[in-house]
């Protein structure tokens, strides 16, 4: 049985009611639009994955051919030019996702719609492994690019990537526009810089500047002549981390203004046209100045070197690396909260996770997030070394599921030109599907076992929650028409422990819940505590409330299980009755002043809870400066 959530399609109305006025209505509307993404706003706050790939993406692929020597280095651009076939086979299969999906959850919505279930929970577990590995690692590499400017700092750098990780948190938390504001300006200054280094590369005569690279060991292979297809194969799939962050467009679609799925589209063409320019801007470069890797120092420093000199600029693009790499967790924060939201509609993950706040933010998302991603931080030590190998794995295998699904949906819609946008689908799972095979075989022993068992047992636990969602859909009858309401008898009985303005309250709100009222106080043997009882019994005749006092005797003064057993003896002596426990409680006017509470009301409801099938309800008393 299903448990659908959802809102009411307007707060606070029912039949009969009147509509607000259309002022009301329209002064909602815009005060949403004004928390959600425009065009440019998401390209800013859920490109920051794609954008700082290429921090590491060249890189990646000039490890890999460099130990083919020289000769091997000489097959960066024909493999970056793959992936930018790769590319854009992706952006435009995204595009049509969007259009076909517009409520979000990329290939998790692609998957579950067109392969079933179990699929679409695979696709989501991916996207979910790596949305979280995909912070701890931005966190970590720009940490890392910092700490390598200021040794001094590296005995610090888990503390600094906490310190990162809340940051983006508490951006995040004010909402997802909000957050777009904060990282735009270095995104464009890292987008600028790139294409200025690149710009600039091209067009640069001279001598070239080694500066950076100079003392610094050599990570090239002995010299070959031939460079196997393993090997291209091996640099294929290692540049492709470059693509991570190219679905996070089609996860969040709801987090666009009207038009949505059209702003949605603009964006996702436009992070794979600068993310392709880059590639292959760098691939050229790397060419026409022959780089070499060396350890300790990056590609894309040595590009940066060659290209403007030992001078300002260079340190430009040094430095908006280090922030766009820090800051590229804002895609996580941005795709995955909403992706969880579906999940959480869907029934296989708690329904907090579909809960909005003020600012149209997925705030448990966010915080689970935030959590999850501290713990491999401190796992990790703050070495982006230990995550890397598990980060493209999850992603290429949402990007081949979605491919698949797509092929299907074409399939079945049969639209004009449906075979060539199947074909390309097509082509591109394939792609993707012998990727995230040579990954997980080349990295297996490195790490990458741990995402070959997160993934089934992700997959096993929305399993589990959804059957326990249908559990209890089935309990409630959920879409059923009840029988008509009938009324019972109603006994409510009202802990005690001495007289005052909260007995006061209590009693006089049992009164108007129930039929019979009874107030109950747990008494002690003990002589000390004796004249206590007395007092409350001498001062309850006094005040003649006109509602019988019980006391309950508890040798072990144990609190909570006298009454659950008491109540449990008044459900068996009149069946039919329904029995309800008020519990009296204060609630101070500051947050600190809780601690002083003794949680009385705490300890009676986990008893009777636990104990019994009675209604249990906490009557708050709120205490302020004005209390009368």
């Amino acid at each position: 049985m299903a448990i659908h959530t959802g809102e009411p399609t307007a707060a606070g109305q029912g039949p009969g009611q009147e509509e607000p006025p259309d002022t009301g209505v329209r002064a909602a509307v815009e005060a949403g639009e004004r928390h959600r993404l425009t065009a440019l706003q998401g390209l800013a706050a859920l490109s920051l994955d794609a954008m700082a790939s290429v921090a590491y993406g060249p890189e990646s692929i000039v490890l890999v051919l460099a130990a083919a020597g020289a000769y091997g280095l000489g097959f960066t651009l024909p493999v970056t030019l793959a992936i930018a076939a790769l590319l854009a086979v992706l952006v435009a299969s995204y595009r049509q996702v969007i259009a076909a999906f517009p409520d979000g959850g990329g290939s998790y919505a692609v998957a579950g719609r067109h392969l079933g279930r179990r699929a679409g929970l695979v696709a989501a577990a991916s996207l979910i492994l790596d949305y979280v590995l995909n912070v701890a690692v931005s966190v970590t590499a720009g940490v890392a690019a910092l700490t390598s400017a200021f040794p001094s700092l590296y005995g610090e750098r888990v503390w600094i990537c906490l310190g990162v990780l809340a940051l983006v948190t508490a951006v995040n938390l004010r909402g997802v526009v909000d957050s777009a504001k904060a990282f735009l300006v270095p995104t464009a200054v890292f987008v600028g810089s790139i294409l200025a280094m690149i710009t600039v590369g091209l067009f640069r005569d001279g001598p070239v500047s080694t500066e950076t690279a100079a003392g610094h060991a050599s990570a090239l292979g002995d010299g070959a002549t031939t460079v196997g297809a393993l090997v291209l194969l091996k640099a294929f799939a290692a540049g492709c981390s470059a693509l991570t962050g190219v679905e996070a467009v089609a996860n969040a679609v709801p987090s666009f203004r009207a038009p949505a799925a059209r702003r949605a589209q603009r964006t996702e063409v436009a992070l794979g046209t600068l993310l392709g320019v880059m590639l292959i801007g760098l691939s050229v470069l790397i060419g026409r100045f022959h780089l070499q890797p060396v350890e300790g120092v990056t590609v894309l420093a040595q590009l940066a070197d060659a290209s403007f000199g030992h001078n300002a600029a260079f340190y430009v693009v040094q430095f908006a690396t280090v922030v766009l790499l820090a800051l590229a967790a804002n895609t996580s924060f941005g795709g995955l909260p909403v992706l969880m939201s579906l999940l959480a509609r869907d029934n296989y993950l708690p329904h907090v996770f579909a809960l909005k706040a003020d600012r149209q933010v997925h705030r448990h998302g966010v915080v689970w997030l935030a959590l999850v991603s501290a713990l491999l931080l401190v796992f990790s030590g703050g070495d982006a070394n230990t995550l890397v190998p598990l980060f493209a794995i999850g992603v290429f295998v949402g990007f081949t599921v979605c491919q698949v699904g797509m092929v299907r949906h074409w399939s079945l819609e049969r639209p004009a030109g449906w075979r060539a946008k199947a074909a390309l689908g097509g082509f591109g799972a394939l792609l993707t599907g012998v990727s995230a095979v040579v990954v997980t075989a080349t990295k297996f022993t490195e790490g990458a076992w741990l995402v070959v068992v997160a993934l089934p047992v992700l997959v096993l636990a929305f399993e589990k929650v959804h059957r326990a969602y249908g559990r209890i859909g089935a309990r409630l009858e959920l879409g059923r028409i009840p029988q008509p309401p009938q009324r019972s008898r109603s006994l409510v009985v009202v802990p005690v422990s001495g007289l005052s303005l909260l007995t006061c309250r209590a009693l006089t709100a049992a009164r108007s819940l129930g039929d019979d009222v009874l107030a109950v106080t747990v008494t002690h043997p003990a002589p000390e505590d004796r004249a206590a009882a007395e007092a409350l019994r001498r001062d309850w005749e006094l005040w003649n409330p006109g509602i019988e006092l019980v006391e309950l005797t508890s040798p072990t003064r144990s609190l909570g299980r006298p009454v659950s057993g008491y109540v449990r003896k008044l459900t068996e002596q009149q069946p039919g009755t329904q029995v309800t426990v008020l519990i009296p409680e204060t609630e101070p006017e500051r947050l600190w002043q809780r601690i002083l509470q003794n949680q009385r009301g705490s300890v009676v409801a986990h008893a009777v809870r636990r104990d019994t099938d009675a209604v249990i309800c906490r009557l708050r008393f709120r205490i302020t400066a004005g209390t009368r």
